[in-house]
């Protein structure tokens, strides 16, 4: 049990527990190491379904209609969307749940904003730790909607089992859907607003570089939908659960998970080696070096030995 929180009554699914565990994770209090290691061995049942794409490309209303369509099947709901992070509090800056009004008073349904917190990818490790949270509380389904900064949006494949990418006709051409790193994480594609003129051409192009791609047993397809009006919803829902299957009758869903693992795993280590190198010490020589490498005394990599240097005598055993 953590020190600041009823470990039980976040395991039972307790509204109020699971938002101060989220929030005790997001904000780093004492304790939440604590938590997350109390948290993780009750993990695993949730399936988790990440949805991206570009801005305006309506992944809000299509995670609110698929939250929805869930709660129609009897399954609960946990819903990270993770916004840009405020340049002076830290915290999410759009607060999605203002745009998903039609299930957020569902009890079935959780929905938290969180900061991307400075993760280009879109997607903190935060909101990881927090999945992680809803796993445990109970969750049948997670869905994480990232901000669709344009750039490559790596985590939400890192974090997810299944990865939805939206776009619209409007996106632009499917080229640049291409360049912004999109086809590579996507399982498979929603078009969406999809009554809009030229969608049928946008649909086609998809499918066209995805014919130039070589797959595995798995081949992306691309959905329409008009997720304002609902239509659609189904069939993207039933094509999460064509691939949860593929994913579990070849194995692929363990692997996925466990390289999902190797990088937090390895991402942690990192984190934990930065703190303990930074330090009043290694900054002064930090400094020192690189006026040494300004006046060529010193290269850039001769400075990154020293510092390397200066950490391991510092710790070791």
């Amino acid at each position: 049990m953590s020190p600041v929180i009823d470990l039980s009554r976040v395991l039972a699914g307790d509204r109020v527990a699971v938002s101060r565990a989220i929030s005790i994770v997001e904000n780093d209090s004492p304790g939440a190491r604590l938590l997350l290691d109390g948290v993780f061995p009750k993990t695993g049942r949730a399936y988790r379904v990440g949805i991206t794409g570009p801005p305006g490309a309506g992944k809000s209303t299509i995670t609110s209609r698929l939250a929805m369509h869930y709660r129609a099947q009897g399954r609960t709901v946990g819903i990270l969307a993770v916004d840009p992070t405020s340049p002076f509090t830290g915290g999410a800056l759009l607060g999605d749940r203002v745009r998903m009004s039609d299930v957020e008073l569902d009890a079935g349904v959780f929905i938290r904003s969180m900061a991307s917190r400075g993760s280009l990818g879109g997607l903190s490790r935060k909101a990881t730790e927090a999945a992680d949270i809803l796993d445990a509380a109970g969750k049948d389904i997670i869905l994480l909607e990232t901000v669709g900064v344009g750039q490559s949006e790596l985590d939400i494949a890192r974090a997810a089992d299944t990865t939805v990418v939206v776009l619209v006709p409007e996106s632009g051409d499917s080229i640049q859907a291409m360049k912004a790193g999109l086809m590579e994480i996507a399982d498979f594609f929603v078009l969406n607003k999809a009554d809009r003129a030229g969608a049928d051409q946008a649909a086609t192009g998809i499918q066209m570089i995805l014919g130039f791609r070589a797959f595995a047993a798995w081949n992306p397809t691309v959905l329409k939908a008009i997720a304002s009006k609902g239509e659609g919803i189904g069939e993207v829902a039933r094509e999460v659960e064509a691939h949860r299957k593929f994913l579990e009758e070849s194995g692929t869903l363990r692997e996925r998970r466990r390289l999902r693992l190797e990088d937090r795993i390895a991402g942690l280590v990192e984190e934990t080696v930065r703190e303990q190198l930074w330090n009043e010490e290694s900054r002064g020589l930090l400094k020192a070096k690189a006026e040494e490498a300004l006046g060529g005394t010193v290269t850039p990599y001769g400075a990154a030995e020293a510092l390397v240097s200066l950490f391991r005598r510092n710790h070791r055993d």
